[in-house]
């Protein structure tokens, strides 16, 4: 019999995403605008957790948000 053995997967880093308080920052602006943002679609971002849940916001999304608005990502003071 002859088995074949198939390697692992690589494993991909996984992409921290940030919450309203860290973009907020970030950007300069009061938590409101970013809850703003990601309610009218301008700024991706997913609930995590039961009933009203927490809002996190992709890195990825953060970077086309700012690069829509011609914010150079090295003043956001974050990795992305």
């Amino acid at each position: 019999m002859h088995v074949e053995l198939i390697p692992p997967a690589q494993k991909q880093p996984v992409e921290r995403s940030l919450r309203v308080k860290d973009v907020a920052e970030f950007l300069d602006v009061d938590k409101s605008t970013v809850y703003v943002a990601c309610r009218t679609g301008q700024l991706g971002s997913y609930r995590v957790g039961a009933g009203r849940g927490t809002i996190r916001i992709p890195r990825s999304a953060l970077k086309a948000y700012a690069d829509e608005r011609g914010i150079p990502a090295e003043t956001l003071g974050v990795a992305l």
